[in-house]
């Protein structure tokens, strides 16, 4: 697939909205700055002592607006100005005193000064109205007149008035907001009726919310989902709107009398709803007010409700339409009586209901559009859009109609849900198209990889794009770090980690410390629904990001999960989240911390719950093929670029690979490549594989630490299970060359020539395309663990997993090397496989294995040996070169110097030195190789008996001696050492003293 390279993330990646991703986008124009303009009497009358602030902050408080816009008053035109001039409004508001005409006239002066600002006129006096009613056409500078009646709730409507209009056209294309046209002439009637349905739609709006959200911001947020009231008082101006948003009508609240072609219409309003029945493809609910009961009537034929405006309750008449009419209230189910027999007051009620209810309450609903009404006010608009085309008459049967509901309901569910965080709902937790969250806080750093993983490829149809293959994360759950921090707190723990660095004693502590209660519910809801061994992971909150190098420093366990009892396993559960939790406090974690000079105090660990991939045979789950990728190559060979990546693979579980063992490296861009020599790659092929043992339910995690459940098996186990055939090659010895599949006798060697050279599945291409997507996508380097299931999924396809991203930070500056510029007997390195850059100074001290003593069958005894030099070199806060024979980080004691981390954690650069016979191949144990890079220590490769390459072993050994084992030496140089790394073209120098280039 030549044109992968070809295609942008930009192109591809196709971002579903999220709902709070929509809120935010709502609302774009808010009234934040209001200029009131009034006399000192009408100013005093409404501002008096203070209250009117108090007011309208009451007014915004009551409704959740926690943004409230803030008035400024002025008490003369000159001031106005000067103000508009001084800063920038959103609303000018004018009070009309005694002379009616002074306002009128300010306002095209203020018009005139910022022709953007809209005016509105406030009038206080009961008995101005006529005056202005008659003349509120001729007033070119006014975008409206308002009557105040002594209730502060007025200015809410008039804030918001101005707000929807400008906001009508921008909320329906982001949100598909729903529109409630108001058609009304009569100042003294709007202005009633805007604080009223404003009150009562956000009222409404504000008890959905609380239902359904999971925090502060997602409620303010979503309440500007509300629907839009839109104010019009001529027949024209009705049907200019409803032609542009008809289909996002929610409802026509209209007066029966008003202006249509220029003169008043006693019959607008009928023929308005008339209109608006003919041009909509599904009936709105609609209400005709007037003075005149008569048209009560006629409200009645046309389908409207009907409400008399000198009714003492035009208030609650009101309110009842917007509950019972609009589905802002509780969903009422009837029978074919109309007589109630269920009420659900939230979507999950309404749905759970839904499956109960009788057939004659379907007819009954179904008939009258009332689910989807319902929906659509709750903001449920996806779900009501499929369902509104749809009538009682078009299904053969009630149940036929439930059924589609219902599966209208669960498609839109999921749909919803995929790259989604999820609150945890046990219903809900065995899926891989979104992650379940188990309490509030943050997801740590692996946790932000696998949302960010998750939404990526539910944003992407790669189906389209690598066609033969499903992408997909595990089903997964995180413990928010709240939850760390209650259990701290409850079991008053604080003072007892913080002041024992005993790590044997946390474990204990730990294990006999209580999680919260909700979690322990949870997680026991998890462990009755979730089947199969599960991953418990760290997501320290400096794992994995960025700017940090934490990796592989915290504690996964794997757990069976088979247990028939399932208390055992929810205890299994509950032991290896306190044991994640008390793995902050081990040694290696606290070296880290020390390392990168933080304090162990910061951290915060939540803990990712996962499904393992992989198969169960004959006791032993593991998955087809698992392994690493990185999008850097530090060392390429052939026609291959550093940028072009590599991979790592291998049969079973990824401890294999990320712990060093050996595996088949290979570069996704050309995966038939393989330099090696056969007879080599017959020699280093993989022997063993891990896997989790299912023959023992009974784990104990506690005694036996995070390998209690793991095994190694030969590879002649994994042909036994039926994986071979795709994975491996065996070897010809007659011609020296390997013959994929697994159907000759002879060596097997594990190649993967059928899946690379041969594309059985797209592998190399899967690795090489998101590679590239999660490099742009991060702004870095990466590397990412996956893993592959051959077996059939969905759509009868193998799985590639993700199982996590990480940045592979590279500081490259400009920094270059000449050799022949540098004293040839002052330099102890020279390399042309490095990486690392900079330079780095104040360095005197090296740790070396001394190869005339080096035994490979001794690595484990040469690893302790350098833990306990570099407990020293910690002791004096000092750093060090460590050179030593074949690779850094290896589990395969036989390969290299299995280190951990904190066994060398004060290295400042990191030597691979050749021996005859001893592997160079680059140290790929994943979490070493991304705390080299992420920490930019140096890392250099010098090959045996190279012609271009150095390393002043003479020099070494002519050095002080500060310290020498049975096979470590550490020498200490008078001068300071200058390290020079030039990462574009991967050199890197040591020599003795300062040199000038």
């Amino acid at each position: 697939m030549d044109n992968l390279d070809n295609i942008s993330l930009s192109s591809i990646y196709k971002r579903k909205k999220s709902d709070r991703d929509i809120f935010e986008e709502l609302m774009p124009t808010k009234v934040k700055e209001v200029l009131l303009v009034a006399t000192l009497y009408d100013s005093y009358s409404i501002v008096r002592e203070g209250q009117f602030t108090d007011k309208i902050f009451g007014e915004f408080l009551q409704l959740n607006l926690y943004t409230y816009p803030r008035f400024t008053s002025v008490n003369s035109e000159e001031d106005a100005l000067k103000m508009m001039e001084e800063r920038d409004f959103d609303l000018v508001i004018i009070m009309v005193g005694v002379d009616k005409d002074i306002p009128v006239k300010m306002a095209d002066v203020l018009h005139d000064a910022n022709q953007c600002i809209p005016i509105l006129l406030l009038v206080n006096n009961n008995g101005d109205l006529r005056y202005f009613q008659e003349a509120a056409n001729q007033f070119d500078s006014i975008d409206r007149v308002f009557v105040w009646n002594g209730n502060s709730n007025v200015f809410l409507a008039m804030v918001k008035y101005i707000e929807d209009k400008k906001n009508i056209e921008a909320d329906i294309k982001n949100g598909n907001v729903r529109m409630l046209l108001l058609v009304e002439d009569s100042i003294q009637y709007y202005s009633r009726y805007l604080p009223m349905l404003y009150t009562n739609i956000m009222t409404q709006t504000q008890n959905l919310v609380q239902d359904e959200s999971a925090d502060d911001l997602h409620m303010i947020l979503k309440m500007r989902a509300r629907p839009k009231v839109i104010l019009v008082s001529t027949y024209e101006e009705a049907v200019e709107m409803l032609n542009k948003y008809r289909d996002y009508l929610l409802s026509v609240i209209s007066d029966v009398r008003f202006t249509r072609n220029g003169v008043d219409d006693p019959e607008a309003g009928i023929e308005l709803l008339k209109y608006v029945k003919q041009i909509l493809r599904f009936p709105v609910p609609y209400l005709l007010q007037s003075h005149d009961v008569n048209n009560a009537a006629r409200a009645r034929e046309i389908g409207a409700e009907f409400i008399n405006k000198n009714s003492e309750s035009l208030s609650m008449d009101i309110h009842n339409f917007i509950y019972k009419r609009l589905g802002f209230g509780s969903f009422v189910f009837k029978d074919m009586s109309g007589n109630p027999i269920m009420v659900a007051r939230n979507l999950q009620e309404f749905q759970e209901m839904f499956k109960l209810i009788p057939d004659e309450a379907l007819s009954y609903h179904g008939k009258r559009n009332s689910f989807s009404t319902w929906l659509m006010a709750r903001g449920e608009i996806n779900i009501a859009e499929q369902l509104l085309p749809y009538r009682f008459e078009d299904f053969n049967s009630a149940d036929e109609l439930r059924n589609f509901c219902l599966d209208v309901f669960e498609k839109v569910r999921v749909k919803k849900m995929r790259g989604r965080i999820i609150n945890f709902d046990s219903a809900i937790v065995d899926s891989d198209r979104y992650i379940i969250r188990m309490g509030k806080g943050s997801l740590g750093g692996k946790g932000r990889g696998m949302a960010f993983m998750s939404n990526f490829i539910e944003n992407i149809d790669f189906k389209k794009i690598i066609p033969n293959i499903n992408i997909r994360i595990p089903a997964t759950a995180v413990i928010g770090a709240i939850e760390f921090d209650k259990f701290l707190e409850i079991n008053n723990l604080y003072e007892e980690i913080y002041s024992n660095n005993d790590y044997e004693h946390i474990k204990a502590i730990f294990l006999e410390s209580h999680l919260s209660e909700g979690l322990k519910a949870k997680l026991f809801r998890y462990v009755e629904v979730m089947k199969g061994p599960l991953a418990v992971r760290s997501s320290g909150l400096f794992e994995d990001s960025l700017l940090q190098p934490f990796s592989g420093v915290y504690a996964t366990y794997l757990l069976p999960n088979n247990h028939p009892d399932k208390y055992v396993r929810y205890q299994q559960l509950i032991n290896a989240v306190k044991l994640v939790y008390a793995s902050i406090f081990t040694e290696s974690a606290i070296s880290y911390f020390d390392a990168v000079n933080y304090k162990i105090e910061e951290e915060k660990m939540a803990v990712i719950i996962q499904t393992l991939v992989g198969q169960e045979h004959d006791k032993r789950f593991y998955p087809s093929i698992s392994g690493v990728a990185q999008s850097y190559n530090y060392y390429p060979v052939s026609y291959m670029k550093p940028e072009d990546g590599f991979a790592v693979a291998a049969i079973g579980l990824g401890m294999y690979v990320v712990g060093g063992e050996q595996a088949f490296r290979f570069c996704p861009k050309y995966p038939t490549i393989n330099p090696t020599l056969v007879r080599d790659q017959v020699r280093d092929s993989q022997k063993e594989f891990y896997a989790l043992d299912m023959s023992n339910p009974n784990v104990n995690i506690v005694t036996n630490g995070e390998d209690a459940a793991v095994r190694k098996f030969k590879i002649r186990d994994a042909e036994h299970d039926g994986f071979l055939q795709h994975c491996a090659s065996v070897y010809d010895l007659e011609n020296d060359d390997l013959v994929p599949g697994i159907d000759l006798k002879g060596p097997r060697v594990i190649d993967f020539a059928n899946i690379l050279k041969y594309n059985y599945i797209p592998l190399a291409d899967t690795l090489r395309f998101l590679l590239r997507l999660f490099r742009e996508a991060m702004g870095s380097p990466v590397e990412m663990e996956y893993a592959v299931d051959l077996e059939k999924g969905d759509g009868g396809l193998p799985t590639f997993y993700l199982l996590q991203i990480k940045p592979l930070i590279r500081r490259e500056e400009a920094l270059s090397i000449d050799l022949g510029d540098v004293d040839k007997n002052r330099v102890l390195l020279f390399a042309r496989q490095g990486m690392g850059n900079g330079e780095v100074s104040g360095i005197r001290d090296v740790v070396f294995v001394d190869p005339e003593k080096f035994d490979k069958m001794n690595t484990k005894e040469i690893a302790r040996e350098i833990h306990r030099m570099n407990k020293k070199m910690d002791a004096e806060n000092k750093e060090y070169i460590l050179i030593g024979p074949g690779r850094w980080g290896t589990k395969d004691q036989f390969t290299g110097v299995p280190v951990i981390w904190a066994q060398i954690s004060r290295a400042r650069i990191i030597v691979e030195m050749g021996l005859p016979d001893f592997p160079l191949d680059g140290s790929l144990g994943s979490h070493f190789f991304h705390n080299v890079t992420s920490m930019n220590v140096g890392y250099f490769a010098v090959k045996h008996a190279s012609q271009e390459e150095i390393i002043n072993m003479a020099m070494l050994n002519q050095q002080p001696v500060v310290e020498e084992l049975n096979y470590v030496k550490h020498v200490r140089f008078q001068e300071e050492l200058t390290i020079l790394m030039d990462g574009r073209n991967r050199q890197a120098l040591i020599s003795v003293g300062e040199q000038s280039f």
